[in-house]
């Protein structure tokens, strides 16, 4: 005599599932092997490449580590699981990038010491030196302009009547001297 209710007897477990589960290596690499792909497509959809390749693979780093997240999934459309987890990682690594970019890593960042009366006293007889001593005066608008006011090379440019390949072949020379210069004041 039969069961007269056939849906009510114990589900018998899939042996792939099973394996998935318990993290087993075949189990893994058949679904990366077999979803990568896919996995990579939900990714790029949501972040540029060089971050969604980094994604992807934390998603299956996570798939093959993280007993948790494997047990979320209980069977049916494995593709369609792991195109979840992956957008939703994508999601994740997005916000958290824009929060960081937003609010700095400032925990680790000391507040610079604001220059004592001493320090800028000596960084003037520096910079006035080095305008005596080295600067030819050809170059003396650009040292103020790019080094002193540090206005952008369009700017500088502009307000100095220049081509901007001018100003930076003057710059890159410049910043030669300058160089020179306070490797030479730092020798005793």
């Amino acid at each position: 005599m039969g069961n007269a209710y056939p849906l009510l007897e114990p589900l018998m477990p899939d042996p792939w599932l099973a394996a998935f589960h318990s993290g087993q290596r075949a189990a893994i690499e058949g679904c990366y092997r077999d979803h990568f792909p896919a996995v990579s497509a939900a990714v790029a959809r949501v972040l540029p490449p060089a971050d969604a390749e980094t994604v992807t693979h934390e998603v299956f780093y996570r798939l093959l580590s993280d007993v948790d997240l494997r047990a979320n999934f209980q069977g049916g459309n494995l593709g369609a699981w792991l195109a979840r987890v992956a957008t939703n990682s994508a999601l994740d690594f997005r916000r958290r990038r824009k929060w960081e970019q937003s609010h700095g890593d400032e925990s680790n960042l000391e507040s610079p010491a604001a220059p004592d009366a001493a320090d800028a006293l000596e960084a003037k007889r520096l910079v006035d030196r080095f305008r005596r001593e080295c600067l030819p005066p050809k170059w003396a608008a650009v040292f103020e302009a790019r080094f002193l006011r540090q206005l952008p090379q369009r700017a500088a440019a502009d307000e100095l009547g220049m081509s901007r390949t001018t100003l930076v072949y003057q710059e890159l020379r410049v910043r030669k001297l300058l160089t020179r210069f306070l490797l030479r004041a730092e020798r005793p």
